[in-house]
């Protein structure tokens, strides 16, 4: 749903918060001023080529919190002409395409940010992270070269910078892009006391992810109730991603359905994912086990694939063989367990034990539990090093 275009005034952010129906919290109200000056700075500039770099934001803290609507809100107002707002995996996706046509030229991580941000002035990356070791030498290069290039820089992470890669075991490749964040910009934690994702306001239509629902256990039954036809076998389809394929049960127009250990027991990437969620506006995932009996790489891409689909607003129906709890319940979860929980939270829940075509909205118990299981003191697979 395309946000209101706001006028850039000291209220701006209050009158948003208004309109939508809630106040800012403390946290929230810090993070708007840091934006209020900031904006005000970037939009008194007349040429990024003779100022100095503007100092830039890194707003960060847990789920649902309101970092990406302030940012959003941030970017409708700021008066800049020359502006974008991308998710942080699109633009890897969009970087390493680019960097692949340079590759055999000097500086190539610089042609390649001149080809995507050369020409604005104001950068906003939503849901900064870095989990994979050999992402984080080349988001230190990506980050330097776009404030060479005097390009603001404002950014939302679940993280610190000095929490990405928060395995002990690679956090040291981190470290040079986290203190250039922390030079660079300034951090603003935003940590107010309520998930907002989990209060949908009466009379605001849902977006499409938030028409999709979560079915356990998968029966046949089930799926007849919920207008779901099964794929027979004569409908398995090979969709070709670049140089490989992977294999869906069915595809039907812009509708598709995949099996979770077609489509995430497999090596695909967050890209391959994103040119998926293109080509396809409704999913169908069925086989989803408990993320504790699979193997952790193909629970990382199970809540990348969510990242995508709440980010691209794809509908997903979401088969599973247990409850959302016990799904998401275990030692060496994903990373971002958290926010995975939180977007599956905005699911409707349909089990096998209520009566048929009777739906059960989730609430912030049936996905938390495994919030604390991860967090257990003795499970430090995922903690950042103090």
């Amino acid at each position: 749903m395309a946000r209101a275009q706001r006028d850039w005034t000291p209220e701006v952010f209050t009158t948003a918060a208004r309109e939508a129906g809630f106040e800012l919290d403390e946290a929230q109200r810090a993070a708007a001023a840091r934006l209020l000056r900031l904006g005000a700075h970037t939009a008194g500039r007349r040429s990024r080529f003779r100022a100095k770099p503007t100092r830039g934001v890194y707003v960060w803290g847990p789920v649902g919190r309101g970092k990406s609507w302030l940012v959003d809100t941030f970017f409708d107002a700021v008066p800049v002409s020359r502006k974008r707002r991308v998710h942080f995996h699109e633009f890897f996706r969009e970087f390493h395409a680019r960097y692949a046509a340079h590759r055999h030229e000097r500086r190539a991580c610089d042609r390649a940010v001149r080809d995507l941000l050369g020409d604005y002035r104001l950068v906003c990356f939503d849901e900064f992270h870095v989990h994979d070791p050999g992402d984080a030498t080349i988001m230190a290069k990506v980050v330097n070269s776009l404030f060479a290039q005097r390009i603001t820089l404002v950014a939302t992470s679940n993280y610190p910078p000095s929490g990405l890669l928060p395995n002990p075991i690679f956090h040291h490749l981190v470290e040079p892009l986290a203190a250039t964040l922390e030079s660079a910009l300034d951090i603003v934690e935003v940590a107010g006391p309520q998930d907002y994702r989990r209060t949908h306001r009466p009379g605001t239509p849902a977006a499409e992810f938030e028409r999709g629902r979560y079915l356990w256990p998968g029966t046949g039954s089930q799926l007849s109730d919920a207008g779901l036809v099964a794929p027979a076998a004569a409908e398995r389809h090979r969709i070709v991603l670049g140089g490989r394929a992977v294999t869906a049960r069915a595809v039907r127009g812009e509708s598709v359905w995949f099996d979770f250990a077609d489509l995430c027991d497999a090596p695909y990437s967050t890209i391959d994912y994103l040119t998926l969620a293109d080509r396809f506006r409704t999913w169908t995932l069925t086989g989803l086990p408990p993320l504790a009996t699979t193997n952790r790489d193909a629970a990382q891409r199970f809540a990348n694939l969510v990242d995508v689909l709440y980010d691209r607003d794809r509908r997903l129906e979401l088969i599973a063989a247990a409850s959302p709890a016990e799904t998401l319940t275990g030692d060496s979860l994903p990373l971002d367990i958290q926010r995975t929980a939180s977007r599956l939270a905005l699911l409707s829940v349909r089990a096998e034990r209520y009566e048929p075509g009777t739906p059960v909205t989730a609430t912030p118990d049936t996905f938390d539990t495994a919030f604390t299981r991860a967090a257990a003191p003795g499970d430090r697979s995922t903690a950042a090093p103090s």
